[in-house]
């Protein structure tokens, strides 16, 4: 069982760039968002529950997940979006745990934007936060996915807030300044890491 830190953080605050400097280290990171699309992959039970439930208007020609209908067909429905989320959510931690049991290395990092939100920390043995002023969230986001600045602020609302993810912590990363001052801080951890997870 590999010792587990569960990286986090708002939209923007650079989860991603963190999560390649501990690549670089050699550490497996397991992603809930590419587990997310893993669960949904065709010739899994959970997409075939989704094209039973919802008709196979939710596949396309090649048989995979059509994202686009499914939003549409969740999107204003609560019964419906309860129902995928009842599906999707316990396959994903089965999937994350499965993905953790099997990582090689003396720890590992899982790697979700809604850890807190979600209450998976009780998956993890630390909670790393990359953390930055909301300003300057809004501002990468922006320029980064090209989005209206009122469709980041309604995400960054319906996220945790930067105070309650700062109190989840054991530790934080900020990243409020250039790219380059990411890297020290997280040999800096992995050193941390590496002394947590080391047999007694």
């Amino acid at each position: 069982m590999s010792f587990v830190v569960g990286l986090t953080g708002g939209i923007g605050s650079g989860k991603s760039a963190a999560t390649r400097e501990f690549e670089k280290l050699g550490i497996t990171v397991i992603d809930a968002d590419v587990v997310a699309r893993q669960v949904v992959e065709p010739g899994t039970a959970a997409l075939a529950r989704i094209a039973e439930y919802f008709g196979d208007a939710m596949l396309n020609t090649h048989g995979e997940l059509n994202r686009t209908a499914l939003r549409k067909a969740v999107f204003d429905n609560e019964q419906h979006k309860n129902w995928l989320n009842a599906l999707l959510h316990p396959a994903i931690r089965r999937l994350m745990q499965q993905q953790i049991e099997q990582a090689p290395g003396p720890y590992c990092i899982l790697a979700v934007p809604l850890l807190i939100e979600n209450n998976l920390t009780g998956m993890c043995q630390r909670v790393l936060v990359i953390d930055c002023p909301e300003s300057l969230q809004l501002a990468r986001a922006v320029k980064r996915d090209g989005s209206d600045e009122q469709v980041i602020k309604n995400i960054m609302k319906s996220q945790a807030s930067r105070e309650q993810r700062r109190e989840a912590a054991d530790d934080i990363i900020d990243n409020s300044g250039e790219i380059d001052a990411l890297a020290p801080q997280v040999t800096r951890l992995h050193q941390q890491y590496l002394s947590l997870s080391a047999p007694s």
